[in-house]
């Protein structure tokens, strides 16, 4: 059956119909002159740009179009962007398109003309990042920290209301989850950023990986015919300091593309935990104070070719690297019933943590005719690998801080290695009666994971063969889509997709001799359907199916110790989490934006913070327990109060109903949960801006855990230099500590644990990033008829 379907996809070109394209034309000026050089792209419904070109030494341009609706945006910098959809049914003659100056002065107060901040399309919300002052000199987790109905918080990011979510740069995925996918992210500098796509619902085209979606975080590209070096240094001041240095470099001309980038940082962080477990013999309070070495390097190549008008191929290459080394002081003191100080427990660790991961991708991408069918092939590998490896003693001591004994003493080994490759081949099909597109892919697996425990309490490493491990894990993936939009008529949309994704996965620890397999064969459908009612309002209903697959290291079934009374064990019988996902939106005007959600979750897993009431001590497990369903409603608000005064600003009402599906001896219970934030900026002159930032989270219970309020001031400010090409930036961010996990209480087992984490969220950065480079190198001009290509391998 796979067989036949992918034979049918490969040879579906071959029997459609050819068909008649039409000229559109068109002159761009000023008020006086004709501009060269001007930006024109013609994009289709769901705002996906179809083709391009530039205009000519006399403005004019000319793109050949098949029969349909599309909208066209011409850009040229300095000049305000124009944008008009237009009906093709014949040669079309757009006739002379006057661009305005972007800049008007108002007394002594300068409005400069800016892309929205937020723009609402068919299938996803894309958020302009260029209007947020707080995000200068940061990096791309702190930039998706700030996206509207984007929270990030204990190394996961979410889309509110719905889950977890994974993370692609310009299309492509970031095969890394949790700690390191932030680490990586962290790396990469926020100013390199275009704009971050939020698709709650992705089409069949994109993985279905992630309950909550797809965070698409789209990078800057440069200009043709033009070199560009953007660098940026950065210091951050919390308890500790932290240096971080990026540069950027773009080179395009004629039919060769390069960019390269490195980015280090360097420095400390603090961060304190705290955890009350009341046992039935009394309180046990953990306190805990770690000093986190930051230390980062990354760099990325990107080469790009045109081999021929319609053909490009290029190559890209990431790597980065993290040792984030820590030390802690844990002290943990035992009350008895009376609520009197038993004994202490003092654990002192060092932990010497590394990670470091590449990807290597290969592409090619053609156009096969005049009728922008378009064909691109696609190799990745990708290689993570991971150390972790703490030295611990954990000494007990009397009320009184007598010494008593050794509790603990031992030396915790854990190391990691994953490899992927994965294929793939995309397919645009364009048909006069709608927009069809279909490909496939495979992907191989393979993670190896050990696990080493050494008692050193006699002062000799004794290796203890029932605490360590080694785990292998592969898992092979197959796929096939299809996606189609129509567009009926100048009010009704619709898109369809079905993606077919077929699983093998296979488990096996040395140590236990166990094995376990997990086969299956799941079909995710989306569906999208808009409706413009009139110029003011926009209604659109979406659904989708996804998946939510195990990371790999919580598969590995041997502990890894947190401290004396407290270790961390994987689970090899975890199974994927599925989930049903549907949204209505309606945007008034575009600013205005309602957004209506249910999210239902299958088979959901997730961490249990267990414990053994016997020895005091706490076990955190990884288990399928519950199925849960997810609603709630968002309002978001773009707004201008001034000509100097614009705020983005959002409130989402949450509520869940849970089941717990395996017995876990607890009960779950749910509250409504109020999540709102306002982004303010303040033009303070021709080259200055004001931006002040606040979020806040009511406290809520979201079905086994209950969780504290969350609030956030943020102060930022940038002064521009010598027309932009020097910008200076200040950012005070959480100004009054109050952004981090707080009362994150469960009960399990009759034991209520309640625990607290900061790390660092109050600090003061200052940041400078000076941009210099050929705008415009001095070649002959050429019409360029593949923007969508050079959009996806770094030619815009």
């Amino acid at each position: 059956m796979k067989k036949a379907t992918l034979l049918i996809f490969l040879v579906l070109p071959l029997f459609c119909l050819a068909q008649t394209s039409f000229k559109i034309k068109g002159k761009i000026t000023n008020e006086t002159i004709p501009l060269e050089w001007a930006d024109v792209s013609i994009s289709i419904s769901e705002g996906k740009i179809i083709d391009g070109t530039t205009s000519k030494q006399d403005g004019s341009f000319e793109i050949n179009l098949k029969k349909g609706t599309y909208k066209i945006e011409i850009s040229l910098l300095g000049f305000t962007d124009f944008e008009k959809e237009i009906t093709i049914e014949n040669d079309t003659d757009l006739g002379t398109i006057i661009l305005k100056e972007n800049t008007t002065n108002l007394g002594e107060v300068i409005i400069e003309s800016q892309k929205k901040t937020i723009e609402q399309k068919t299938d996803r919300l894309v958020y302009n990042l260029e209007n947020n002052v707080t995000t200068v000199g940061g990096d791309a987790l702190s930039a998706i920290n700030t996206a509207p109905g984007v929270v990030v918080q204990n190394n996961t990011i979410n889309i509110l209301g719905k889950g977890a979510s994974r993370v692609m740069i310009d299309g492509r995925m970031i095969e890394l989850t949790g700690e390191e996918l932030n680490n990586f992210l962290k790396s990469i500098s926020a100013s390199d950023i275009k704009n971050i796509e939020i698709i709650s619902n992705p089409p069949a085209k994109y993985d279905a990986e992630g309950l909550g979606g797809i965070i698409n975080v789209i990078m800057k590209k440069g200009v043709r015919d033009s070199w560009k070096n953007t660098s940026t240094v950065s210091y951050d001041q919390n308890k500790y300091s932290i240096y971080t240095l990026r540069d950027n470099f773009f080179y395009n001309k004629n039919k060769f593309r390069f960019s390269a980038s490195i980015n280090a940082k360097t420095g400390y962080l603090n961060a304190t935990e705290e955890l009350k477990m009341y046992f039935p013999d009394g309180l046990s309070h953990m306190k805990s104070v770690t000093k986190v070495k930051t230390e980062n390097l990354s760099g990325k190549l990107a080469l790009d070719y045109d081999l021929s008008e319609g053909t490009t191929v290029g190559f890209q290459y990431l790597n980065d690297r993290n040792n984030p080394d820590f030390k802690s002081d844990i002290s943990i003191e035992n009350y008895n019933t009376q609520n009197e100080l038993d004994n202490v427990t003092l654990n002192n660790s060092f932990t010497d943590k590394g990670s470091k991961n590449q990807t290597y991708n290969a592409h090619l991408i053609t156009k096969l005719d005049s009728l922008k069918r378009k064909l691109s092939f696609d190799v990745d590998y990708f290689n993570y690998s991971s150390k972790f490896d703490r030295n611990f003693v954990a000494n007990n001591y009397t009320p009184f801080m007598t010494f008593v004994d050794i509790n603990q003493s031992g030396r915790n080994i854990s190391n990691q290695d994953i490899d992927n490759w994965s294929f793939k081949a995309d397919m645009e099909h364009p048909l006069q009666a709608l927009n069809l597109s279909y490909g496939a892919k495979m992907s191989f697996t393979n993670s190896v994971s050990n696990v080493l425990y050494y008692n050193t309490i006699t002062g000799t490493p004794e290796l203890d063969l029932n605490q360590s491990n080694r785990f292998k894990y592969t898992e092979n993936n197959q796929v096939v889509y299809v996606n189609a939009d129509k567009k009926l008529n100048e009010k009704w949309n619709f898109q369809m997709g079905l993606r077919l994704e077929n699983t093998q996965s296979n488990g096996f620890s040395e140590t236990m001799n166990q094995e376990t397999e997990n086969n299956y064969l799941k079909l995710f459908p989306t569906f999208y359907a808009s409706y413009k009612k009139n110029e003011n309002n926009t209604f659109s209903l979406n659904y989708g199916k996804r998946i939510n697959r195990p990371r790999f290291d919580l598969l590995n079934p041997f502990r890894i110790y947190i401290n004396s009374n407290s270790y961390s064990e994987g689970n090899p019988f975890l199974s994927p989490s599925f989930s049903d996902n549907f949204e209505l939106v309606h945007s008034y005007k575009e600013i205005l934006r309602t957004s209506v959600f249910v999210n239902a979750i299958k088979n959901g897993y997730g961490v249990l913070f267990t414990s053994n009431p016997e020895t005091n001590t706490q076990i955190v497990t990884r288990e399928n327990y519950f199925k849960n369903l997810n609603y709630g409603i968002g309002e978001s608000y773009s707004a201008s109060f001034a000509d100097w005064w614009s705020s983005e600003n959002s409130l989402y009402l949450l509520g869940a109903k849970t089941a717990f599906i395996k017995a876990i001896n607890a009960t779950p219970s749910n509250s409504l949960q109020i999540d709102f934030s306002t982004n303010n900026t303040f033009i303070l002159g021709k080259m200055a801006k004001l931006q002040i930032d606040f979020t806040y989270t009511t406290p809520f219970k979201g079905g086994l855990y209950e969780v504290g309020y969350t609030s956030s001031l943020d102060i930022g400010f940038k002064q521009d230099f010598f027309n932009k090409t020097l910008q200076i930036a200040f950012l005070a961010n959480d100004i009054f500590n109050t952004s981090y996990l707080k009362k994150f209480t469960s009960v399990i087992n009759g034991v209520k644990q309640v625990y607290d984490q900061k790390e660092s969220n109050r600090f003061v950065r200052v940041s400078m990033v000076y941009n210099f480079g050929n705008k415009k190198i001095n070649v002959k001009q050429r019409d360029f008829g593949n923007m969508e290509e050079n959009k996806r391998t770094g030619g815009n």
